[in-house]
Protein backbone atom coordinates (compact mmCIF):
# COMPACT_ATOMS: atom_id res chain seq x y z
CA UNK A 1 0.00 0.00 0.00
CA UNK A 2 2.42 2.19 1.08
CA UNK A 3 5.00 1.50 -1.55
CA UNK A 4 1.86 2.15 -4.50
CA UNK A 5 1.77 5.31 -2.92
CA UNK A 6 5.37 6.43 -2.77
CA UNK A 7 5.20 5.12 -5.84
CA UNK A 8 2.72 7.69 -7.20
CA UNK A 9 4.70 10.29 -5.82
CA UNK A 10 7.49 9.27 -8.20
CA UNK A 11 5.85 9.46 -10.80
CA UNK A 12 4.31 12.90 -9.99
CA UNK A 13 7.57 14.19 -9.12
CA UNK A 14 9.02 13.09 -12.63
CA UNK A 15 6.18 14.65 -14.44
CA UNK A 16 6.77 17.97 -12.92
CA UNK A 17 10.53 17.71 -13.87
CA UNK A 18 9.37 16.83 -17.49
CA UNK A 19 7.21 19.87 -17.35
CA UNK A 20 9.45 22.15 -15.35
CA UNK A 21 12.50 21.54 -18.33
CA UNK A 22 9.48 21.47 -21.22
CA UNK A 23 8.26 25.28 -19.55
CA UNK A 24 11.57 26.46 -19.94
CA UNK A 25 12.18 25.73 -23.74
CA UNK A 26 8.84 26.80 -24.30
CA UNK A 27 9.04 30.29 -22.71
CA UNK A 28 12.38 30.81 -24.40
CA UNK A 29 10.94 29.91 -27.92
CA UNK A 30 8.29 32.64 -26.98
CA UNK A 31 10.34 34.84 -25.30
CA UNK A 32 9.91 37.02 -28.49
CA UNK A 33 5.91 36.54 -28.45
CA UNK A 34 5.91 37.47 -25.15
CA UNK A 35 7.99 40.42 -25.51
CA UNK A 36 5.44 41.79 -28.18
CA UNK A 37 2.50 40.90 -25.71
CA UNK A 38 4.51 43.14 -23.46
CA UNK A 39 4.84 45.95 -25.76
CA UNK A 40 1.33 46.04 -27.40
CA UNK A 41 -0.65 45.65 -23.75
CA UNK A 42 1.77 47.93 -22.22
CA UNK A 43 0.50 51.14 -24.75
CA UNK A 44 -3.09 49.43 -24.99
CA UNK A 45 -3.13 50.00 -21.12
CA UNK A 46 -1.84 53.62 -20.56
CA UNK A 47 -3.18 57.24 -21.51
CA UNK A 48 -6.07 56.41 -18.54
CA UNK A 49 -6.70 58.46 -15.43
CA UNK A 50 -4.61 57.22 -12.80
CA UNK A 51 -7.40 56.83 -10.70
CA UNK A 52 -8.68 54.29 -13.61
CA UNK A 53 -5.33 52.38 -14.51
CA UNK A 54 -4.93 49.59 -12.20
CA UNK A 55 -8.97 49.01 -12.66
CA UNK A 56 -8.51 48.69 -16.46
CA UNK A 57 -5.67 46.63 -16.33
CA UNK A 58 -7.52 44.29 -14.08
CA UNK A 59 -10.52 44.41 -16.60
CA UNK A 60 -7.98 43.86 -19.35
CA UNK A 61 -5.95 40.91 -17.14
CA UNK A 62 -8.97 39.41 -16.17
CA UNK A 63 -10.42 38.93 -20.09
CA UNK A 64 -6.68 37.90 -20.88
CA UNK A 65 -7.37 34.97 -18.43
CA UNK A 66 -10.82 34.05 -20.06
CA UNK A 67 -8.93 34.19 -23.46
CA UNK A 68 -6.24 31.72 -21.94
CA UNK A 69 -9.15 29.14 -20.39
CA UNK A 70 -10.90 29.48 -23.73
CA UNK A 71 -8.05 28.72 -26.02
CA UNK A 72 -5.81 25.88 -24.45
CA UNK A 73 -9.01 23.46 -24.90
CA UNK A 74 -10.10 24.65 -27.95
CA UNK A 75 -6.35 24.27 -29.75
CA UNK A 76 -5.71 20.75 -28.16
CA UNK A 77 -8.67 19.66 -29.57
CA UNK A 78 -8.63 21.16 -33.19
CA UNK A 79 -4.76 20.09 -32.57
CA UNK A 80 -5.68 16.32 -32.43
CA UNK A 81 -9.17 16.45 -34.66
CA UNK A 82 -8.23 19.54 -37.53
CA UNK A 83 -4.61 21.04 -36.88
CA UNK A 84 -5.04 22.77 -40.58
CA UNK A 85 -8.03 24.75 -38.78
CA UNK A 86 -4.75 26.29 -36.39
CA UNK A 87 -2.87 27.60 -39.55
CA UNK A 88 -5.96 29.53 -40.65
CA UNK A 89 -7.21 31.03 -37.14
CA UNK A 90 -3.79 32.71 -36.97
CA UNK A 91 -3.66 34.13 -40.38
CA UNK A 92 -6.58 35.88 -39.67
CA UNK A 93 -5.63 36.73 -36.30
CA UNK A 94 -2.50 38.11 -38.39
CA UNK A 95 -4.79 40.40 -40.31
CA UNK A 96 -6.39 42.13 -37.41
CA UNK A 97 -3.00 42.51 -35.92
CA UNK A 98 -1.94 44.24 -38.86
CA UNK A 99 -4.83 46.18 -39.16
CA UNK A 100 -4.58 47.74 -36.06
CA UNK A 101 -0.77 48.66 -36.33
CA UNK A 102 -1.40 50.59 -39.86
CA UNK A 103 -4.86 52.04 -38.34
CA UNK A 104 -2.62 53.37 -35.60
CA UNK A 105 -0.18 54.93 -37.83
CA UNK A 106 -3.02 56.36 -40.15
CA UNK A 107 -4.71 57.79 -37.14
CA UNK A 108 -1.29 59.73 -35.81
CA UNK A 109 -0.34 60.86 -39.65
CA UNK A 110 -4.38 62.31 -40.54
CA UNK A 111 -5.97 62.61 -37.36
CA UNK A 112 -3.85 63.52 -34.45
CA UNK A 113 -4.62 67.16 -34.32
CA UNK A 114 -8.19 66.37 -33.92
CA UNK A 115 -8.41 64.37 -31.36
CA UNK A 116 -5.50 66.81 -29.35
CA UNK A 117 -8.46 69.69 -29.76
CA UNK A 118 -11.13 66.94 -28.90
CA UNK A 119 -8.82 66.02 -25.68
CA UNK A 120 -8.89 69.99 -24.81
CA UNK A 121 -12.41 70.14 -25.09
CA UNK A 122 -13.19 67.03 -23.06
CA UNK A 123 -10.86 68.65 -20.51
CA UNK A 124 -12.75 71.94 -20.39
CA UNK A 125 -16.31 70.62 -20.30
CA UNK A 126 -17.14 68.52 -17.58
CA UNK A 127 -20.65 67.36 -18.07
CA UNK A 128 -22.41 63.87 -17.39
CA UNK A 129 -22.31 63.06 -21.11
CA UNK A 130 -18.38 63.71 -21.36
CA UNK A 131 -17.74 61.47 -18.52
CA UNK A 132 -19.91 59.01 -20.56
CA UNK A 133 -18.17 59.38 -23.53
CA UNK A 134 -14.72 58.41 -21.21
CA UNK A 135 -17.07 55.81 -19.85
CA UNK A 136 -17.70 54.51 -23.11
CA UNK A 137 -13.68 55.06 -24.88
CA UNK A 138 -12.06 53.26 -21.94
CA UNK A 139 -14.87 50.19 -22.65
CA UNK A 140 -13.60 50.43 -26.41
CA UNK A 141 -10.23 50.16 -25.60
CA UNK A 142 -10.32 47.19 -22.91
CA UNK A 143 -11.92 45.39 -25.68
CA UNK A 144 -9.36 46.08 -28.26
CA UNK A 145 -6.70 45.25 -25.65
CA UNK A 146 -8.44 42.05 -25.00
CA UNK A 147 -8.86 40.92 -28.45
CA UNK A 148 -5.50 41.85 -29.49
CA UNK A 149 -4.37 39.77 -26.50
CA UNK A 150 -6.91 36.77 -27.98
CA UNK A 151 -4.63 36.47 -30.96
CA UNK A 152 -1.31 36.99 -29.27
CA UNK A 153 -2.27 34.07 -26.64
CA UNK A 154 -3.39 31.95 -29.10
CA UNK A 155 0.10 32.59 -31.17
CA UNK A 156 2.02 32.00 -27.05
CA UNK A 157 -0.02 28.59 -27.00
CA UNK A 158 0.21 27.63 -30.83
CA UNK A 159 4.27 28.11 -30.59
CA UNK A 160 4.31 26.41 -26.99
CA UNK A 161 2.24 23.56 -27.99
CA UNK A 162 4.81 22.83 -30.51
CA UNK A 163 7.90 22.60 -28.19
CA UNK A 164 6.28 19.49 -26.47
CA UNK A 165 4.68 17.88 -29.33
CA UNK A 166 6.60 14.82 -29.01
CA UNK A 167 5.65 14.58 -24.87
CA UNK A 168 2.92 12.76 -23.65
CA UNK A 169 -0.52 14.51 -23.80
CA UNK A 170 -0.34 15.30 -19.93
CA UNK A 171 2.59 16.43 -20.13
CA UNK A 172 1.71 18.89 -22.91
CA UNK A 173 -1.62 19.93 -21.05
CA UNK A 174 0.54 21.10 -18.50
CA UNK A 175 3.36 22.56 -20.06
CA UNK A 176 1.02 24.67 -21.98
CA UNK A 177 -1.06 25.65 -19.42
CA UNK A 178 2.20 26.50 -17.39
CA UNK A 179 3.33 29.09 -20.12
CA UNK A 180 0.11 30.31 -20.59
CA UNK A 181 -0.49 31.43 -17.52
CA UNK A 182 3.32 32.94 -17.12
CA UNK A 183 2.58 34.70 -20.25
CA UNK A 184 -0.62 36.91 -18.40
CA UNK A 185 1.24 36.77 -14.69
CA UNK A 186 4.50 38.24 -16.19
CA UNK A 187 3.11 40.77 -18.81
CA UNK A 188 0.36 42.12 -16.58
CA UNK A 189 2.59 42.37 -13.52
CA UNK A 190 5.33 44.08 -15.54
CA UNK A 191 2.69 46.69 -17.56
CA UNK A 192 1.11 47.45 -13.91
CA UNK A 193 4.82 48.52 -12.05
CA UNK A 194 5.03 50.90 -15.49
CA UNK A 195 1.33 52.08 -15.34
CA UNK A 196 1.99 53.19 -11.29
CA UNK A 197 5.59 54.22 -11.99
CA UNK A 198 4.87 57.85 -11.46
CA UNK A 199 2.09 57.15 -8.28
CA UNK A 200 5.76 55.52 -7.00
CA UNK A 201 7.95 58.80 -7.88
CA UNK A 202 5.33 61.10 -6.21
CA UNK A 203 5.00 58.87 -3.20
CA UNK A 204 9.23 59.02 -2.82
CA UNK A 205 9.28 62.85 -3.22
CA UNK A 206 6.46 63.35 -0.63
CA UNK A 207 8.11 61.20 1.98
CA UNK A 208 11.71 62.80 1.12
CA UNK A 209 10.01 66.22 1.74
CA UNK A 210 11.55 66.83 -1.94
CA UNK A 211 14.92 66.55 -0.78
CA UNK A 212 17.76 64.15 -0.97
CA UNK A 213 18.35 61.17 -3.19
CA UNK A 214 14.66 59.60 -3.13
CA UNK A 215 13.68 62.79 -4.25
CA UNK A 216 15.55 63.08 -7.38
CA UNK A 217 14.81 59.05 -7.75
CA UNK A 218 11.14 60.02 -7.87
CA UNK A 219 11.47 63.23 -10.04
CA UNK A 220 13.39 60.92 -12.50
CA UNK A 221 9.64 58.26 -11.81
CA UNK A 222 8.10 60.91 -12.86
CA UNK A 223 9.59 62.71 -15.63
CA UNK A 224 10.51 59.04 -17.66
CA UNK A 225 6.62 57.88 -17.37
CA UNK A 226 5.48 60.09 -20.49
CA UNK A 227 8.76 58.87 -22.37
CA UNK A 228 8.47 55.60 -21.67
CA UNK A 229 4.76 55.61 -22.47
CA UNK A 230 5.56 57.13 -25.96
CA UNK A 231 8.27 55.11 -26.84
CA UNK A 232 5.72 51.78 -25.85
CA UNK A 233 3.20 53.04 -28.12
CA UNK A 234 5.90 53.15 -30.95
CA UNK A 235 7.10 49.77 -30.12
CA UNK A 236 3.60 48.12 -29.66
CA UNK A 237 2.63 49.46 -32.82
CA UNK A 238 6.08 48.09 -34.33
CA UNK A 239 5.13 45.10 -32.97
CA UNK A 240 1.75 44.86 -34.15
CA UNK A 241 2.79 44.76 -37.35
CA UNK A 242 5.98 42.38 -37.04
CA UNK A 243 3.81 40.04 -35.08
CA UNK A 244 1.57 39.70 -38.10
CA UNK A 245 3.93 39.53 -40.87
CA UNK A 246 5.70 36.60 -38.75
CA UNK A 247 2.11 34.86 -38.50
CA UNK A 248 2.00 35.39 -42.85
CA UNK A 249 6.03 34.12 -43.53
CA UNK A 250 5.77 31.21 -40.99
CA UNK A 251 2.22 30.39 -42.37
CA UNK A 252 2.27 30.84 -45.64
CA UNK A 253 5.14 29.10 -47.87
CA UNK A 254 4.87 31.83 -50.72
CA UNK A 255 5.79 34.44 -47.83
CA UNK A 256 8.15 32.36 -46.24
CA UNK A 257 10.64 31.77 -49.41
CA UNK A 258 9.85 35.03 -50.96
CA UNK A 259 12.79 37.19 -50.81
CA UNK A 260 14.93 34.66 -48.65
CA UNK A 261 18.23 36.87 -48.68
CA UNK A 262 16.57 39.95 -47.19
CA UNK A 263 16.26 40.66 -43.51
CA UNK A 264 13.26 38.75 -41.82
CA UNK A 265 12.18 41.66 -39.56
CA UNK A 266 12.50 44.31 -42.69
CA UNK A 267 10.32 41.12 -44.52
CA UNK A 268 7.75 40.96 -41.72
CA UNK A 269 7.03 44.63 -41.25
CA UNK A 270 6.76 45.39 -44.77
CA UNK A 271 4.07 42.09 -44.84
CA UNK A 272 2.57 43.03 -41.86
CA UNK A 273 2.35 46.79 -43.64
CA UNK A 274 0.97 45.87 -46.81
CA UNK A 275 -1.51 43.59 -44.76
CA UNK A 276 -2.60 46.14 -42.61
CA UNK A 277 -3.26 48.15 -45.35
CA UNK A 278 -5.57 45.47 -47.36
CA UNK A 279 -7.43 45.47 -44.33
CA UNK A 280 -8.07 48.83 -43.37
CA UNK A 281 -9.29 49.58 -47.12
CA UNK A 282 -11.37 46.71 -46.99
CA UNK A 283 -12.87 48.32 -43.32
CA UNK A 284 -13.44 51.38 -44.83
CA UNK A 285 -14.96 50.53 -48.19
CA UNK A 286 -17.44 47.73 -45.72
CA UNK A 287 -18.40 50.84 -43.19
CA UNK A 288 -18.91 53.00 -46.56
CA UNK A 289 -21.49 50.52 -47.85
CA UNK A 290 -23.29 49.84 -44.34
CA UNK A 291 -23.34 53.86 -44.36
CA UNK A 292 -25.18 54.11 -47.69
CA UNK A 293 -27.51 51.41 -46.82
CA UNK A 294 -28.50 52.95 -43.44
CA UNK A 295 -29.20 56.22 -45.39
CA UNK A 296 -31.28 54.82 -47.71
Amino acid sequence: MASGFFAILDDIAALMDDVAVSSKIATQKTAGILGDDLAVNAEKATGFLASRELPVLWAITKGSLLNKAIILPVVFLLSFFLPVAITYILILGGFYLAYEGVEKIVHYLFHRKHHAESAVTEVVQESAEVQQEGADEEKTKVRSAITTDFILSVEIVIIALGTVMDKPLNTQILTVTVVALLATVGVYGIVALIVRMDDAGYKLIKRSNNKGFFAKLGQFLVNLLPIVIKFLAIVGTLALLLVSGGIFTHNIHYFHDLLPEASSILKEFVIGILAGTVALLIVMGAKKVIGLFRKK
